[in-house]
């Protein structure tokens, strides 16, 4: 399915508390993905292959931030994702960035809302 919201991703600038906070607030699990620069994030119940067992959840990352305008940011899954980028920017956003590949598991890309909202795209393998 597309055009849904698939990820979210909050940055951190010291990872030990922003995992101990959103444990301890929430009881949300986590696995290191990229050292500790990434860390994959569990907001609820998944099934053996990590992916959410209740409809609508959805799992997430917790990221160093690297520069101070680093804000949380939502990715939405589409089909496919120059042709999104295309209407992105008819529609008067900009990208951000490029499409750019994950290992074997898709491409994301980045781009700015009219409003300047700073939003991810997914396109899965």
């Amino acid at each position: 399915m597309s055009n849904r919201v698939v990820h979210f991703e909050v940055p951190f600038d010291d990872g030990d508390r922003a995992r101990s906070f959103y444990g301890e607030a929430f009881g949300w699990r986590f696995h290191d993905a990229l050292g500790r620069h990434y860390v994959n994030v569990e907001p609820g119940p998944v099934d053996e292959d990590g992916r959410p067992v209740h409809p609508g959840s959805i799992n997430g990352g917790l990221l160093r931030r690297e520069s101070p305008t680093d804000r949380p940011m939502v990715t939405i899954q589409v089909d496919d994702i120059e042709a999104a980028l295309a209407k992105i920017e008819e529609a008067g956003g900009t990208v951000v960035l490029s499409p750019q590949h994950v290992a074997d598991y898709g491409k994301t890309a980045y781009f700015k809302d009219t409003e300047g909202n700073q939003m991810g795209l997914w396109e899965p393998a």
